[in-house]
């Protein structure tokens, strides 16, 4: 399998639209979807319903919303080299966010950077242990060899999500505060479906039809 290119994303805007169902540790389906521009009020929502705890540690540092810069940044895929995806689940019939993630792969170490957050309210049910493995799926898929974020050394929650998922840890540098968590990556596609694996793994003739 060739690694896939961020070119593939841009050029494909259909592709754009897939998305990985995930389970819960109860059983219930997660949605794991690109952002879209359709997406900013209820992206912000979400960052708005966050306990500030929750926010403090998702931005490191005080906020009660996405600065519009940021917003914008964030419904964009593939600017920079960046990509956001959301977790949703169906509550009383409504796709409802869940959790995002944001990554950046970086070409010059193979590497992909990356921070998440799972609703207070949805904290405990695995999700964002489902979550992390996807993210390390979609970072093979680019051929990634190693994946890294940093919070905050009291971000106990955080901090314990990637202990359990086998991240070793190191000191962030230039910032006592922070504490950097990484993993080498090392997926085979049967083991962690994603939608990157799949786009990975087309044709580019494939790629054509499915942007028809």
């Amino acid at each position: 399998m060739t690694a896939m290119r961020f070119d593939d994303l841009r050029q494909y805007s259909d592709v754009l639209r897939y998305s990985d169902v995930l389970r819960s540790r109860h059983g219930q389906a997660v949605t794991v979807r690109f952002v879209e521009p359709r997406d900013a009020e209820a992206l912000q929502n979400y960052f708005r319903s966050l306990t500030t705890r929750s926010r403090y540690n998702r931005f490191l540092g005080a906020t009660r919303e996405l600065p519009p810069s940021v917003l914008e940044d964030f419904i964009h895929i593939g600017e920079a080299d960046r990509f956001s995806v959301v977790a949703t689940m169906l509550v009383e019939g409504r796709e409802t966010i869940v959790g995002e993630a944001r990554y950046a792969f970086d070409n010059e170490t193979a590497s992909i950077e990356f921070g998440l957050s799972i609703d207070d309210r949805w904290q405990g049910h695995g999700i964002g242990k489902a979550l992390l493995k996807n993210l390390e799926c979609r970072a093979a898929s680019f051929g990634a060899t190693h994946m890294f974020g940093d919070t905050l050394r009291s971000n106990d929650a955080m901090i314990a999500l990637a202990r359990k998922s086998g991240y070793a840890f190191t000191n962030t540098p230039g910032d006592w505060k922070l504490t950097r968590f990484q993993k080498p990556i090392y997926v085979e596609p049967q083991e962690i479906p994603c939608a990157s694996w799949r786009l990975a793994a087309v044709s580019p003739g494939a790629m054509s039809s499915l942007a028809v």
